[in-house]
Order: C-alpha cells, then sequence, then structure tokens
C-alpha cells in the first residue's frame, strides 16, 4: 500500500505541475502570477518531477513549435513520423537537449514570455541532481518494497516526465475521437481524462490553445480547471480570457 501511494502521488503531482506550470504557464501563459508564486511552483515542479526534471523554456519553446507545426515534419514530437513510441522519445529528447544547449536557435515567434530561472534550471538538469533523485527512489523501494515486481516500478520514477510526455503526444494524435478539425490528426483520446489530468483532450487543446479548460462538451471533465478556478478565486494566479 506505502509503495502504491508514493507511485500514484508521483505520478499525479508530477503530472500536475507538467500540465499546469510548464504547459498551461510557460508554453500558453493562460494565467499570470506574482513572482513570489511563479518561484515557487518552478521549485515544486523541480520538486515532484525530481530526476526527469523539465526545463521550462525548453519545454515552451517545443510545445509552441508543436502547435504550429502539429503533425508535420516540423513538428517536433508527432507520432505519424515513427514507427513506435521509443523512435519518438528519441528524437524529442534531441530537440530538447538542443534547446536547453542553446544549440538551435528557435523562430523569434516562439521565444520570451516563458519563465526563466538560471540557477534552479542548471540544478535541475545537472546529472547530480537527477542521480540524487534516482537514489532516493531506490531507497524508498528498498525500505517499502514487499514484492520484488514492485522495483519494476522504479524506472517509471526516473523518467516520468518524458514518460507523459510521450502518452500525451503519441495517444493524442493518434487514438480517439475529434470535436473539431484543426487540420491535423489531434485526437481527444477519452472522454474521461483523469489519469493524464486532461492532457489527452488533445483535439480541443489544438482548437482553443489558450484556454485553460481542456474539456469542450459537457462530459469531457478536465479535473485541472476547477484547480485553477480556485487558484484564481484566492488571488494566487489571474487567468487570462482565452483567444484564438
Amino acid at each position: 500500500m506505502i509503495i502504491l501511494i508514493f507511485f500514484l502521488a508521483h505520478w499525479f503531482l508530477s503530472l500536475f505541475f507538467q500540465t499546469f506550470f510548464l504547459h498551461r504557464y510557460a508554453s500558453h501563459k493562460m494565467f499570470t502570477t506574482n513572482i513570489f508564486f511563479e518561484r515557487t511552483f518552478y521549485i515544486m515542479t523541480y520538486v515532484f518531477q525530481g530526476s526527469s526534471f523539465l526545463n521550462p523554456r525548453a519545454y515552451a519553446i517545443m510545445h509552441r513549435e508543436h502547435h504550429a507545426y502539429s503533425d508535420t515534419e516540423k513538428d517536433p514530437h508527432s507520432p505519424h513520423f515513427f514507427t513506435d513510441v521509443f523512435q519518438m522519445m528519441w528524437h524529442t529528447v534531441l530537440s530538447y537537449r538542443d534547446h536547453i544547449k542553446r544549440l538551435k536557435e528557435p523562430e523569434e515567434r516562439f521565444k520570451g514570455n516563458y519563465p526563466e530561472w538560471k540557477f534552479l534550471d542548471y540544478v535541475g538538469s545537472s546529472i547530480i541532481s537527477r542521480l540524487i533523485f534516482g537514489g532516493l527512489y531506490v531507497a524508498f523501494y528498498v525500505f517499502f518494497a514487499t514484492q520484488w515486481w514492485m522495483f519494476l516500478l522504479i524506472p517509471i520514477h526516473f523518467m516520468m516526465g518524458p514518460i507523459h510526455g510521450a502518452i500525451v503526444n503519441w495517444c493524442g494524435h493518434k487514438y480517439g475521437y475529434a470535436n473539431f478539425d484543426n487540420n491535423d490528426k489531434s485526437k481527444n483520446t477519452t472522454p474521461f481524462d483523469f489519469l493524464m489530468l486532461g492532457e489527452l483532450f488533445q483535439n480541443n487543446h489544438h482548437k482553443r490553445p489558450n484556454n485553460a479548460n481542456f474539456g469542450a462538451k459537457w462530459f469531457e471533465i478536465d479535473p485541472v480547471y476547477p484547480i485553477m478556478k480556485l487558484m484564481h478565486w484566492a488571488r494566487i494566479i489571474r487567468l487570462r480570457k482565452a483567444y484564438l
């Protein structure tokens, strides 16, 4: 039970800050906030993503490229140009690395308006930080695992952020239904998206990329949106008006 709680907590907390901070804030600026809360969310993203911490600047640039070139050859992670998800993930890793090391100059329209914190970006992307988090995951399993098969979950902890991204980019552009014709292959993989916190409403999101609510139909529930509404009410964030 302890291992299950730990795994689910890591899964959903890592995923929440990926969709809330990296996707909805860094990439799309669906809300504004002050520097205190921005840095707080930055730290929480680092802590909960741990060994798979994703740099907000690189994430934002790649995601903006993805929207601009959705399911074309210039899309950094369209599943329709790869034979399997692992090839797509490797291509994404190479593109991400280029942005991290600033080896690739992004188009002007993809630059700016994303959070940067050089110290935490450096620490979070360092091999030492990733190894420390990895060691903590292993130590937790050594202390609390009661069955051998539980240790098979450890690699998922190591790669939690990229795994979330791979699921969304692969499934969200291959499987499901479409509410809108977006001139791409984006899909809503499932009408009830709790396991991926609304991220698999890709067809809706590509139609309304700046709308904080990823659901469009009455039965499509984005579990992150009510949390954002509550944070807006509490004046932690200020939701911006969506525009096409």
